[in-house]
């Protein structure tokens, strides 16, 4: 029988500095297929291009703060089921984060010069929920979850009408994110008091703002 590995205090920090690496400065690698494969790369004009470029760089950057608050929380967890959901809907948000960095590059654009910051900072809202206990924890999932499905219905809405593989990917994203609100939901979430939820808007709605255009 294999004994489960125990890592030290300094093995924690270097794996995780080496996941943030990795999410904010790597190429991240989906387990699932690009559902806008399948889909044809539309010739559109020059503002429609850059339009569905700073809409996916928003996405992008939501699938970079959603993976710093998932593991963020997972590493505080208390619970080995809680944080097992937490690193599996970490690992979903992986094919998120791949599939929006290859939109992308396909539309000559590139990721936001702030996700570092924005991983940074949501990480360590993560780590203060989690800290908080189980139940908020997986509050936190469900209202973030909420939100992100909400601003991807308006980026669908939004989309140049031609730009079908940009929402291909957008639709199964916006379907994975209510799933994991479900999840969190029937795991024992608590509802988040408010002034929280405006708070998470109020950070989402600048972040937006800020990662359309740079």
């Amino acid at each position: 029988m294999s004994a489960t590995r125990r890592y030290s205090p300094l093995d924690r920090l270097l794996i995780e500095a080496q996941r943030a690496l990795d999410t904010t400065g790597g190429k991240p690698t989906a387990e699932r297929g690009n559902p806008g494969a399948r889909e044809a790369d539309p010739v559109m004009d020059e503002s429609s291009r850059r339009h569905a470029a700073g809409l996916m760089r928003v996405n992008h950057t939501g699938e970079v703060c959603a993976q710093a608050l998932y593991v963020g929380q997972a590493a505080v967890a208390r619970d080995e089921t809680t944080r097992g959901h937490l690193l599996a809907a970490a690992q979903e948000e992986t094919d998120h984060l791949a599939w929006c960095a290859d939109r992308l590059g396909e539309l000559r654009s590139r990721p936001s010069l702030f996700n570092p910051l924005w991983y940074a900072g949501s990480y360590a809202i993560g780590a203060i929920a989690g800290l908080r206990g189980d139940g908020w924890n997986l509050g936190f999932v469900v209202e973030t979850e909420r939100q992100v499905e909400a601003h991807l219905a308006e980026h669908l809405e939004t989309l140049p009408a031609e730009d079908r593989r940009s929402r291909a990917i957008l639709a199964t994203m916006k379907a994975d994110e209510a799933r994991h609100a479900d999840n969190a939901e029937a795991a024992g979430a608590r509802v988040l008091p408010e002034p929280i939820p405006r708070l998470m808007a109020l950070a989402s709605a600048v972040m937006k703002a800020v990662a359309y255009r740079i």
